[in-house]
């Protein structure tokens, strides 16, 4: 249980990275929300990636750029997920389009689940040296 809101709490930052990278790209690159998406997930799973390691499954291994593409690659069925719902409510609800952060967070709780036992399956701690 404790994993699972230290799960939580490391994602409330990642959605606080995702909807603001999203919202900075929506108002100094470009226009398109969909594109735009796509960079600010890379963003936000950079930040929970590093977290997540340190601090919700504590892994003692050393990060490396290998370890970051796998744990991207696992995340690829939840950012699915997220990414679907997100478009969706882009699509369907001018109220996503005109605040780009509720349909983030729609995606982000749609993923939670995956999210978390992909990452538990990638970033279990170290075993103790003896």
């Amino acid at each position: 249980m404790k994993q699972f809101l230290r799960f939580c709490l490391v994602g409330t930052l990642g959605f606080v990275v995702d909807a603001g990278v999203l919202q900075l790209l929506l108002l100094t690159v470009t226009t398109n929300p969909y594109t735009a998406r796509i960079f600010s997930f890379l963003a936000a799973a950079s930040v929970t990636w590093i977290c997540n390691r340190s601090f919700t499954f504590r892994s003692a291994i050393p990060a490396s750029r290998a370890e970051w593409l796998r744990y991207v690659g696992l995340m690829a069925l939840g950012a699915l997920v997220n990414y679907t719902v997100y478009a969706l409510c882009i699509a369907a609800s001018s109220y996503a389009r005109a605040q780009p952060w509720s349909a983030v967070a729609a995606g982000s709780v749609a993923a939670l689940g995956i999210n978390f036992l992909l990452s538990r399956l990638l970033l279990r701690p170290a075993p103790a040296s003896r």
